[in-house]
C-alpha cells in the first residue's frame, strides 16, 4: 500500500499558512478569498475521505451484473480523487493569486470595491 506523501495535519498547516499570508496582505476578509478558501478546505476533506475509500476498497473493484457475472473495474474513487485533487490545485493557485495580486487593504474595503 502506498504511503501518503503528506498527512492531513500537514495539509491543515499549509491551509493555515495561506490564511496567515492573506491576513498579512489584508485579503482575508474579501468575499472572493473567503469562498475560495472555504472551497479549498472542502476539497481537502473530500480528498481525505476518498483516500480512505481507496485504501479500504483497493484500486480494483468488482461490479456484478444481473446475470451474476462480475467484471473488474478501476475503483471509481480514484477518478474522483484525481478530479478533486486537480480542483484543489486550481483553487490553491487561485488563493495564492488573490493574495499576491491584491492591493494592500485596510480592512474597510472588500475586493468588490476594487471593480
Amino acid at each position: 500500500m502506498a504511503q501518503k506523501i503528506v498527512s492531513a495535519a500537514h495539509l491543515k498547516k499549509q491551509a493555515a499558512e495561506i490564511l496567515r499570508k492573506a491576513k498579512a496582505k489584508g485579503t482575508d476578509q474579501s468575499y472572493l478569498f473567503i469562498t475560495a478558501f472555504q472551497r479549498y478546505g472542502e476539497h481537502l476533506e473530500h480528498l481525505d475521505a476518498l483516500q480512505k475509500a481507496i485504501e479500504a476498497d483497493g484500486t480494483l473493484v468488482e461490479k456484478e451484473y444481473v446475470k451474476g457475472r462480475a467484471n473488474v473495474y478501476v475503483n471509481p474513487a480514484i477518478t474522483a480523487y484525481n478530479a478533486t485533487a486537480a480542483a484543489a490545485d486550481k483553487t490553491a493557485t487561485l488563493l495564492l493569486k488573490y493574495i499576491e495580486t491584491a492591493p494592500m487593504m485596510d480592512g474597510t474595503a472588500d475586493s468588490f470595491d476594487l471593480f
